[in-house]
């Protein structure tokens, strides 16, 4: 049967992150072949803690280790090393434990390898219309940005042989401490440059200007940010480059509010129109549209126009856009408006009288968000 994990640290159930790490590093010093050359069980009990930190240490695995046990991980389920994983891979891994820098002990290193140098990104700003969001758009884009110049070659760099890092090994307490750091003199690329053009800078590049395409799904909003893969600055010898970053401005409508997938719209009336119905047309992010008004209106009513608003970056569908009524009341009257007015005052089909469909004010702000 497979060890208990919370035995092979030597900690309870109950133990914190803190504790489970502070256990794990004890154990791994204790136990690392380094320190124990004539004891040939060492490596396997290091491994051993490794495995039972990894699982222990993430939150999630040790929530499944606690209700199922082992039998959480069988079959390929994530968790624990099995039997495949070497000292190079642990140290790799949790590197942090010993003091940064993905540093081991004696000859297992941290990390091996030439790492990867990507190009620096590149951040945009792109205005969009409210009907550019709503269809989506693709917009083209000059782009000033650094390529490696043609004519540019690169040969292994001298201070770390082509590793991009350098190794320390010193002497401790524990043993024999190996950390490694990037090298200063490639920044980690692992090559310098051998010869380049005299227009290109000291790491070979060359400033230039791309007309970049980048499509805008619809459905966006103000302060999202979406990333051009490659379209960055490009890395010196053969690095991968970096990313543009683009951030969305919406420019304001003149007519119409956002409010999330929903827009909304105040179409004034005058009291004629409000008491004898009328149609009027207005202004959409597909276009232009009509809509009846009836007879009798109130001020304050809101007509929702069913998936006429932005489409959902997620895939939800399309909000709506809602049409808010509003009576224009007149500020002057001439004297023949105002004594038609004056003798209306008395007249019962001028007197207030809702009706229960008439919704009041916090109704109709529950509705909007219905």
């Amino acid at each position: 049967m497979k060890e208990d994990f919370y035995d092979i640290l030597g900690i309870s159930k109950n133990a914190t992150a803190a504790e489970i790490k502070k256990a794990y590093r004890k154990k791994a010093i204790e136990h690392h072949p380094d320190k124990n050359p004539d004891d040939s069980t060492a490596e396997e009990k290091f491994k051993k803690a490794a495995e039972a930190y990894e699982v222990l240490s993430d939150p999630n695995k040790k929530a499944r280790y606690d209700q199922y046990g082992h039998q959480a991980f069988e079959g390929g389920g994530g968790g624990g090393f099995g039997g495949g994983m070497n000292m190079d891979d642990i140290f790799s891994q949790f590197g942090d434990i010993f003091g940064g820098g993905g540093g081991g002990f004696g000859g297992f290193g941290g990390g091996g390898g030439r790492r990867t140098v990507k190009g620096s990104n590149l951040r945009i700003r792109v205005k969009l219309t409210l009907d550019e969001i709503a269809n989506g758009v693709e917009k083209k884009i000059k782009v000033k940005r650094k390529k490696v110049a043609s004519g540019t070659t690169y040969k292994t760099c001298s201070t770390c042989n082509g590793q991009g890092q350098v190794v320390k090994i010193q002497n401790t307490i524990l043993g024999r401490m190996q950390t490694s750091a990037t090298c200063s003199t490639c920044g980690g690329a692992g090559q310098m440059v051998d010869s380049k053009p005299t227009n290109a800078d000291a790491q070979g590049m060359l400033a230039t200007e791309e007309t970049v395409s980048i499509k805008i799904p619809a459905g966006v909003v103000d302060g999202m940010q979406l990333k051009v893969s490659g379209k960055g600055n490009d890395a010196p010898g053969n690095g991968i480059s970096g990313d543009l970053l683009v951030a969305i401005e919406e420019v304001p409508h003149e007519f119409l509010q956002r409010e999330g997938d929903n827009l909304h719209y105040d179409m004034y009336i005058s009291f004629s129109e409000a008491a004898l119905g009328t149609s009027k047309e207005i202004e959409t992010v597909t276009g232009k549209v009509r809509i009846p008004i009836d007879s009798g209106v109130q001020s304050g009513k809101i007509l929702r126009l069913r998936k006429k608003g932005i489409p959902s970056i997620n895939g939800y569908g399309t909000g709506d856009l809602l049409v808010h009524v509003n009576v224009w009341t007149p500020k002057t009257l001439t004297k023949e408006q105002k004594e038609f007015f004056e003798k209306m005052s008395n007249d019962s089909h001028f007197e207030p009288k809702p009706e229960k469909e008439d919704k009041s004010f916090f109704e109709k702000v529950k509705d909007m968000f219905s």
